[in-house]
Formats: structure tokens, C-alpha cells, sequence
């Protein structure tokens, strides 16, 4: 079944989460008349390569051009045209952005559909989507939107005060240029007294300026400490759950007009101090209360500027080589890899010579790394403006690439007792530039990187990022494994999932977890508050095994990639089962009745096991040896189950597989996937789904003739 289709079977609470996936940038009647097309590309790799993202988005233009053509429906056919034409000047503007945008909205639905399936969410991504969530930010909003109204009008108070002052000061010249014989006159004492009660008003109106204008400082700092500051960390933490597969990222637009209005009003009240400070320069008196107050007020303000502004620097992409996009903070030497920061406050005055500087590992202590890298390409790129979104100056490093130092100090460079996997690493970026006489230090880092020489090297490096972005929000925490926290089953079981759901389209269920939490901890994971050491899940071999539970389960995640997608998606394989619990579900179905899961005993395998009945009624299970990828590169896994034969006692070969469990009829759920005529006469003998069988009949609670598992 299409992912398309999938998602208008689910209840409307989820669906509704779909919707908020969709919008101008890519609207939903684009996903539902071109679906087809849509699933049968690869986004993710076309979101990191200009041309492959060209040709796609082309092609997908034509095809919508196509649908604006045959749509009978007048009112349809008039929409599609009106978004063929706004999709066509994105598409040619920005193809990448478009093709991340595409890619996003197919893995998130993947995601929701996971969801879905598993009927509860997971800890972590309850803490990512909640009403109170929702409730904060409008609190935001509208604590945005006074301090701006107050500012606005504190505005006006300064041009009413320059009108008090000017009317004092044309009545107070005039008075000076009289006559000093009639100084003494009745008319001339009045208008003494007049200035006087004008002096007073004036002196009063500053005051209350003053006092109010220090209200909105405070306001302001409140805003920022209290809830903008806390607001970005909420988006870095959501962005470090986003980078191991968990929910969509969103929100930096919302943070960005945050921190543009505040800056906004900040700048605004510097205007609003500095004229205050030209006024004085024509009128002040003793007790002046201006140069009293304003001195500190203005360095209050350009505090508050320098430090928003210098927050506002964020890693807006995470480092990531284009080809391997759903595993970004890996980097191995001499690959390209990417990266993209941003800053958040959209001012015109910035809008020049903002370069940032990129450095590896900057002011590491000494000693804290086996090896050392460099940067083997252009290390400064200047910020602009980016159109697409909304005017926000960024700068998109595309070519950066590392290279390891053998030398350092004349001295070659040893590997030290640290994995590599385990050794991290930062990548800083660094600006400088002056924004209405105030100098601003920008620096920021990615989170941290692991970088490989070799690819058997990435299960390990991205177990890694998976730990340390699971467990801490520490932005540059190197030292981390050198003594790892440990994670509680609640919170892996759900990152688990969520390799499944981003890198095969489906997540894992309870009862899937269920099987990997004994596997990995014995009967006692049933209980989510229960931990996992880092050894356990990545370093330690399972028992009686050569390989750790994290090698396991990555080498189930390439096979369901590279050669079992469709049917890990249709939901045809069980997968993660005990041989107990697949033996209890076996045993009283229909002779024939089969269940897919995965090998315990090998890395990369899948197998399948069958019931049959023996003379004295007993049901007897029938395993075979795991297929893996050498087996499955050569023929389809849908094609073997149909062309499956037995041969026992020298009888013709039959085909023991009827039915998927539960009661499903095999050519039902494969049919669509077989790629091949069926096999025929002494060409099935010698294909791959053949087996020859010497069956030992066993009892139930035994293992079958075949012990691989």
C-alpha cells in the first residue's frame, strides 16, 4: 500500500498532524495528485545534489503540467495551475531547498504513520508536541507584541517632549532678547512664572520618560531571559531529537520573528536615548534628570543588543555529508560534507560584509583527541540574504572537507587507547561586524561531530551520535564517553524506532521493542525506567555471539534498506519475535502458515518459519537458513517465497508456504512484489528457493530442522 494511501486510512488526529506538514512552499494537492510519482523518488539524496534535485523537481513539474491539462474539474484545474506557476519559480530559484522540503514532508509522514501504528508516543516526542508547548508560545507572542506597542508609543512621548522643550525654549530665547529695563515689569514676572510652570512640566515629562522607558528595558530583559533564551535551547534540543530521526523541525521562522521584533524594539529605544541626548544638548537645568539616568539606560540597551544578536547565531543545518543525509554529525576524511548557520535577527543594517569563518576543533584542551584535522577547502563565506526564508542572512558551507594530520609538531600521530567512534569533535563559526557603534563577537558550534576514515567505521560513529544527542543537551560536551550516562529503555526503545521509521519507512511496535529490550537486557526490559549502559548496547558482543546488539540490529536496518523495503513496509514481516512466542502463534494456524523474522544468529539475515502438521496431529515447526544480502542481491525475497520447494523422501518438490501469518494467502501478500516468471522443471532445483529438507519431526517447544535462526 502507498504511504499516501496509508495516511488517508488513519484517524483524524493524526491526519491532522499530516496537514501541518503541508503549505505554500509545497501544498497538499500537489502530494495528492502526483503521490505515485512523488514516493517513487529519492528526495533524501536529491535534497543534497543541485542536479539530481533539478531533473526531479523537472519532471515533477511536467507531470503536474500533465494533470492541469486532463483535470476535468474547472475549479481544480484552476488551482493546479495557479500552483504550477508558484512551483515553478521556487523549483528554479531554490531546487535544493525544494527537494529538503519534499524529502522532510515524506519522512515526517513516515513517522506519523509509525506512530499510528504503535498507538502511543514515546516519551520524547510527547515532550516535543504538547498543548503546553502550544500555550507558551502565544504567551510569546503577545509579550512580543506589548513590548512593541509600548515602545511604538514611547515614540510619541519623545516627539511630545521635543514639542514641550522647543515651546520652552522659542519662550525662554524670546524672553532673554527683551529688553533687560523690562525685565522688572508685571508682564515680565508673569511670563517668568510662566517658564517656570513649563520648566516644571518639561522636567516631569522626562522624568516620567525616563521611568517608563526603564519599565520597558526591564520588560525587555525579562522577555529575553525568561522565555526567548529558553525558547532557542527548546529548538536546539528539538533540533539534536531531529538529527537522530525524531519529529520534523520546526519553529526557527517563529524564533526568528521573536528575535527580530525584540531586536527591533531595542534599536528603536536607542534612537528613542539617543535623542533624549540631543535634547539636552539644548536644554538642561539643574537635577536634569537625562544625564543622570540615560547613561546607564543606554548601556543597558546595547547589552541586551549585543547579547540577543550574539545568541541569534545558530547552526541552522547540522554538518552532514550529501551522501549519507539521514546520518548527519558523521564526517569522514576527504568526503564533502555540508553545513548552514543563520542569524536570527532580520535587520537591514547588518545586511554587509558579514563573513563568518569556519574552524575545526578550535581551543580543544590539550591532549583531548587522538587525532587532528584541518579543513582542506574554503573556510569563509560571506552571509546573505536569503529569500526564501523570509530575508534571514545565512551562509550554506557546501564543499568542506577534512583531512587528518599524520604530523604534528614534526611528530607523527598515533592512535590513542579512545575509539574513534567515541572521540568527538566540534566545528565553530566565528563573525565580527559593527551595528550602530556596537561591535558584535558572533561564535557558534555545531553539535558534536564523529569523524571516520573508513565506512565500516559508521554503525559505530552513528551509535555514537545517537547516545550523546539522546542523553545530554550540552552543546560541546567532547569529553562525553569518556564516562557515558546511561539511557533508560523508555528512551533508546523509542530512538530505536525511529531508525526504522526514517531509514525503512516503518517504525517498530511494542511488542517488536518489546523483543529487542529482552534481547538486550533479559525478561527485566519490560520496565522502561530500566538501563542501558553504553557497553552493553554498542561494545559488548551478545552472548555466544561475535558481535554487539547495536552491529545486530544496524545490519537488520541495511538488509530492510538495500533488499526487503516493500515488504518491510506492507507489514509482511513479523521480524523481531522470540522462537517461543513465534512457535505459540504458529502452532494451532492452518498448515502452511509462515511468519517472516529476522536472524538472531547472523548479521543481516532473515528467515522464515513454517508449520506443519506430523501423523499424530502434534504441529512441528520448519526453519531455514537466513537469507542475507549475498543470497538477496541475486533474486528478490518475494520471488524465493514463491518459488520455495521442498524435496522430501525423493516426492516432487512442493512449495510449503500457503499462507502469510495470520490467514494471509501467499500470493495475496506478495503478488504485487513478484519480479520474475515463476521457475520451472530442473531450473527451480537449482534457484535459490530451493531446500532440501530432511525433516526430524519435533516437538513443539524444540527448535525446527534448520538451527540457524
Amino acid at each position: 500500500m502507498s504511504q499516501w494511501k496509508q495516511i488517508q486510512q488513519l484517524q483524524i488526529k493524526y491526519q491532522e498532524q499530516v496537514g501541518y506538514l503541508y503549505d505554500d512552499n509545497f501544498p497538499m494537492d500537489i502530494r495528492q495528485v502526483l503521490s505515485n510519482y512523488i514516493e517513487s523518488q529519492d528526495w533524501d539524496t536529491a535534497a543534497n545534489h543541485e542536479s539530481m534535485a533539478t531533473v526531479l523537481l523537472s519532471n515533477l513539474l511536467s507531470q503536474l503540467d500533465r494533470q492541469c491539462s486532463q483535470e476535468q474539474n474547472f475549479l481544480q484545474r484552476h488551482n493546479l495551475k495557479f500552483i504550477y506557476q508558484q512551483l515553478q519559480t521556487k523549483c528554479k530559484a531554490s531546487p535544493l531547498l525544494m527537494a529538503g522540503v519534499i524529502s522532510s514532508c515524506l519522512r515526517e509522514e513516515r513517522r506519523i504513520i509509525s506512530t499510528a501504528s504503535i498507538q502511543e508516543q514515546g516519551p520524547l516526542e510527547k515532550s516535543m508536541q504538547n498543548s503546553v508547548a502550544f500555550e507558551r508560545q502565544k504567551n510569546m507572542d503577545n509579550r512580543v507584541a506589548v513590548i512593541r506597542s509600548s515602545v511604538q508609543m514611547m515614540d510619541q512621548a519623545v516627539k511630545y517632549l521635543e514639542d514641550m522643550q522647543d515651546d520652552f525654549d522659542f519662550r525662554y530665547k524670546t524672553l532673554q532678547s527683551r529688553d533687560p529695563v523690562d525685565r522688572n515689569t508685571e508682564v515680565m514676572k508673569q511670563e517668568v512664572t510662566r517658564l517656570q510652570e513649563m520648566l516644571n512640566n518639561l522636567d516631569f515629562k522626562r522624568k516620567e520618560n525616563l521611568s517608563k522607558m526603564s519599565d520597558v528595558i526591564k520588560e525587555i530583559d525579562a522577555l529575553i531571559v525568561s522565555q526567548l533564551n529558553p525558547e532557542l535551547m527548546e529548538w536546539k534540543r528539538r533540533q539534536q531529537i531531529n538529527c537522530i530521526g525524531g519529529p520534523l523541525l520546526t519553529g526557527l521562522d517563529q524564533l526568528q520573528n521573536w528575535f527580530t521584533l525584540t531586536a527591533q524594539s531595542l534599536f528603536q529605544m536607542k534612537r528613542q536615548l539617543d535623542k533624549l541626548g540631543e535634547l539636552i544638548l539644548k536644554v538642561t537645568y539643574e537635577s536634569d534628570p537625562i544625564p543622570l539616568q540615560r547613561p546607564q539606560m543606554e548601556e543597558q540597551v546595547k547589552y541586551l543588543i549585543y547579547h540577543l544578536i550574539k545568541s541569534s547565531f545558530v547552526v541552522e543545518k547540522q554538518p552532514c555529508m550529501p551522501t549519507h543525509p539521514q546520518k548527519p554529525l558523521i564526517i569522514k576524511t576527504g568526503v564533502q560534507f555540508t553545513t548552514k548557520v543563520r542569524l536570527l535577527v532580520k535587520l537591514p543594517e547588518v545586511d554587509y560584509q558579514l563573513k563568518v569563518k569556519t574552524i575545526f576543533d578550535k581551543d580543544l584542551p590539550p591532549g583531548r583527541v587522538n587525532r587532528q584535522f584541518f579543513i582542506l577547502t574554503t573556510t569563509t563565506k560571506v552571509m546573505d540574504v536569503e529569500e526564501s526564508s523570509n530575508g534571514c542572512l545565512s551562509v550554506e558551507f557546501r564543499h568542506l572537507q577534512l583531512k587528518e594530520k599524520k604530523y604534528v609538531n614534526g611528530t607523527k600521530v598515533n592512535e590513542g587507547p579512545v575509539s574513534v567512534t567515541e572521540e568527538l569533535h566540534s566545528l565553530s563559526f566565528e563573525a565580527q561586524f559593527n551595528i550602530q557603534g556596537i561591535n558584535i563577537d558572533l561564535e557558534t558550534c555545531s553539535f558534536p561531530l564523529v569523524v571516520i576514515s573508513n565506512v565500516s567505521q559508521l554503525p559505530g560513529g552513528w551509535a555514537s551520535v545517537m547516545w550523546y544527542n539522546l542523553l545530554t543537551d550540552e552543546p560541546r560536551n567532547l569529553g562525553f564517553f569518556a564516562s557515558p550516562q546511561r539511557a533508560s529503555w523508555g528512551q533508546l526503545s523509542e530512538v530505536l524506532s525511529w531508525q526504522f521509521s526514517t531509514f525503512a519507512g516503518r517504525g517498530l511496535n511494542r511488542e517488536q521493542l518489546c523483543m529487542l529490550g529482552e534481547k538486550l537486557m533479559g525478561q527485566q526490559a519490560s520496565q522502561n525506567e530500566c538501563q542501558v549502559s553504553w557497553s552493553k548496547f554498542c561494545k559488548e558482543n551478545i552472548h555466544g555471539k561475535n558481535f554487539s546488539f547495536w552491529m545486530w540490529l544496524d545490519s537488520i536496518l541495511e538488509l530492510i534498506k538495500k533488499h526487503l523495503l516493500p515488504i518491510w513496509n506492507d507489514n509482511c514481516i513479523m521480524g523481531f519475535v522470540s522462537k517461543e512466542t513465534e512457535r505459540a502463534r504458529l502452532k494451532d494456524k492452518e498448515p502452511g502458515t509462515f511468519l517472516l523474522r529476522f536472524s538472531e544468529s547472523h548479521l543481516g539475515g532473515i528467515t522464515f518459519t513454517w508449520v506443519e502438521q506430523s501423523d499424530s496431529g502434534e504441529a512441528k515447526f520448519i526453519s531455514v537458513e537466513p537469507y542475507t544480502k549475498s543470497r538477496l542481491s541475486a533474486l528478490p525475497f518475494a520471488d524465493i517465497i514463491r518459488d520455495y520447494k521442498v524435496i522430501t523422501d525423493g516426492e516432487v518438490p512442493e512449495n510449503p508456504l500457503k499462507f502469510l501469518y495470520p490467514d494471509i494467502p501467499k500470493d495475496e501478500a506478495f503478488g504485487r512484489l513478484y519480479n520474475s516468471q515463476q521457475n520451472k522443471g530442473k531450473m527451480s532445483l537449482l534457484g535459490i528457493g530451493v531446500q532440501h529438507a530432511i525433516i526430524a519431526h519435533k516437538q513443539p517447544s524444540k527448535p525446527g530442522t534448520f538451527p540457524a535462526q
